[in-house]
């Protein structure tokens, strides 16, 4: 028809945008133009530079977040550029896009020629479009032909391959005059590539949305992250996450209160110049109810914050003010406001709720009597019985189960400074190498026990500690020898290595235990420094074993198994090869040498 395609893509972030700008100006009177913001903002780039990118769209990975780190990203070019890269074919590149970026001189071209559409990726090819001009410039294509082989490429249909790669080899040869070594290099850098490649214009964009959170989360993180709990609050697995990230940037997220709260997450306190901090909202605690959150949040903007206990049983007159809801409100601290204790009020809870209740009555009662506007006050007065306090557990308990996470303390954090010297946190895994031996620890969230084909039990372990959460897989040998650890509510800490994939932080368990405050100081020595020679060395030197695994579905394996073989027959070392099928992890009889070139190799067989 001769009209322009166009794609349109709807993310999240753009509304978290749109209400950080809001706050801020709000909170600040500061009207900031997200297209207008400097975009060459120091804060921004060393805020990246560290690594703190939890939040910022495109770059929270804990894979890219550890190459930029190595990047020190200084300009938007560069986010584009690692935008573009952190792909599965293109990723490759990245290592040598770090080193030119701080060797300037090591910058070169295949050929000259390239200078002018390669100038700003250093020499390599980073976007689809990058394809492209190789093959109009290098290789005699006109764009009706280039965006053919753009297709081809993306498709992956072998003999459409077939066709384009003598295609190209032939112009480059008589159009480009190039030597068949540089020919055949040049085939090899685009092939992997071309499939996963983001045109320039798909990465530019993305690159700009990216540099805009990180610039509103290094310049305005309390306006910012509130906007990002306010997205985000239904999903109460991210939620924790963006909290902790809140706490490491030293912005407070404090309880529900009935005097603060909103209805969602909300800034707090600047508007008498106090410390600015967030709020939970009321309708994100469990069990209250959307309705009766909003009732209480109501009748406070109507009427002015509730003076006293007395004062909000008698205002909030409400048919879903029941047992429930009113436990939910104490043991969040909602009601912490009060001066009362929780373990008290949350004893006394059917006399508060008698209280209200009676109330209610007596108020209707007395409109239709002869005291009518008297002023005479015929409710009861509140009486708590005596209870014991809240233990310090019972709080973080009921946290946990109405918040979805611990806010005042952590279970963990104990345990955390006696094994400092040992642990890896969470948190940082994305910063290890794959497949490497690490300690961690933390508090069993859930358990997920499963029967694999061959009848043997193992499980799927959730843990957290302090910094964050990661799943565990606990296969068939391991699981027999620990599989009285798995209980929610314990604490734990556990040998594994890390998977082989790029980005996927699950752990494999060798070695676990489980933690008291009677044996932790005994398991700190035990496990020594926590490096990998520590841990062979103090805790499982029969775990020295050098492996070499590959995840593989049963049927790809089926289908790929003779090509597996002849790769792995190709490349003989001293890592033994094992297979992850589903819930197995099968080993095989083949040692070899890892190499980024046989992992390259490997993956062109499974994807093809």
């Amino acid at each position: 028809a001769g009209l322009l395609k166009m794609d349109f893509l709807g993310i999240r972030n753009l509304s978290i945008l749109g209400r950080a700008v809001e706050i801020v100006e709000k909170t600040t009177g500061k009207k900031i133009d997200i297209f207008k913001i400097p975009w060459d903002d120091q804060k921004t780039y060393d805020m990246l530079s560290r690594g703190e990118t939890n939040s910022v769209f495109q770059l929270s990975g804990s894979g890219i977040t550890r190459y930029l780190k190595e990047l020190k990203p200084s300009t938007i070019f560069d986010i584009t550029a690692m935008v573009a890269l952190f792909r599965p074919g293109p990723m490759e590149q990245i290592p040598e896009y770090i080193r030119r970026k701080h060797n300037p001189e090591t910058v070169d071209y295949l050929d000259p020629r390239m200078k002018e559409y390669l100038d700003q990726s250093l020499g390599l090819i980073v976007y689809q479009d990058d394809v492209l001009l190789t093959s109009i410039h290098l290789g005699g294509y006109n764009w009706e032909e280039a965006d053919k082989f753009r297709k081809a490429m993306g498709k992956k249909i072998p003999e459409e391959m077939a066709k384009q790669k003598e295609k190209f080899v032939k112009g480059c040869r008589e159009f480009g005059k190039l030597p068949e070594a540089k020919i055949h290099l040049l085939w090899e850098m685009i092939e992997p590539f071309a499939a996963y490649g983001f045109n320039k214009a798909h990465a530019a964009s993305y690159g700009v949305v990216a540099y805009q959170t990180a610039y509103m989360k290094a310049n305005f993180p309390v306006q910012y992250m509130t906007a990002v709990l306010i997205a985000e609050s239904g999903d109460m697995d991210k939620v924790p996450e963006i909290i902790r990230e809140c706490e490491r940037m030293g912005v407070k997220v404090k309880p529900p209160d009935i005097n603060e709260s909103l209805k969602t997450f909300a800034m707090i306190g600047w508007e008498n110049g106090g410390e600015a901090h967030i709020r939970f909202g009321l309708s994100g605690v469990k069990n209250l109810g959307e309705h009766i959150a909003g009732a209480v949040y109501e009748e406070r903007q109507a009427n002015g914050h509730y003076k006293d206990l007395t004062d909000f049983l008698q205002r909030v007159q409400d048919k879903d003010l029941n047992k429930k809801s009113i436990q939910s409100l104490i043991k969040c601290g909602a009601l912490d406001c009060f001066g009362y204790d929780r373990g008290v009020l949350l004893a006394n809870a059917e006399n508060l709720l008698y209280f209200s209740k009676n109330f209610g009555e007596q108020k209707r009662t007395s409109q239709n009597s002869l005291f009518a506007g008297t002023g005479i006050d015929f409710s009861s007065t509140l009486h708590l019985a005596k209870a014991p306090n809240a233990t310090k557990d019972e709080i973080l308990v009921w946290e946990k189960e109405l918040l979805g996470l611990y806010v005042t303390a952590h279970p963990f954090a104990p345990f955390a400074q006696q094994l400092s010297s040992c642990l890896t946190n969470i948190k940082d895994l994305g910063g290890y190498s794959r497949n490497e031996w690490i300690i961690v620890g933390g508090i069993i969230d859930s358990v997920k026990k499963k029967i694999t084909r061959s009848g043997s039990p193992m499980s799927f372990v959730n843990i957290q500690d302090t910094t964050d959460r990661l799943e565990l897989l606990v296969f068939p040998k391991v699981y027999e020898r620990t599989k009285e650890i798995w209980m929610e509510g314990k604490m734990v800490v556990v040998v594994g290595k890390t998977s082989q994939e790029e980005g996927d932080n699950k752990l494999f368990v060798e070695k676990a235990y489980a933690l008291s405050m009677d044996n932790v100081v005994q398991l700190a020595g035990q496990l020594g420094g926590g490096k990998t020679n520590s841990i062979r060395q103090y805790v499982a030197p029969e775990l020295a074993e050098k492996t070499f695994e590959i995840p593989v579905s049963a049927e790809r394996l089926k289908i790929k198994a003779d090509d597996i073989k002849t790769l792995l027959s190709s490349a003989p070392g001293e890592e033994s090869v094992y297979l992850l099928v589903g819930d197995k992890k099968i080993k095989t009889s083949y040692k070899v040498r890892s190499s980024p070139e046989l992992k390259d190799k490997l993956r062109i067989i499974l994807e093809s």
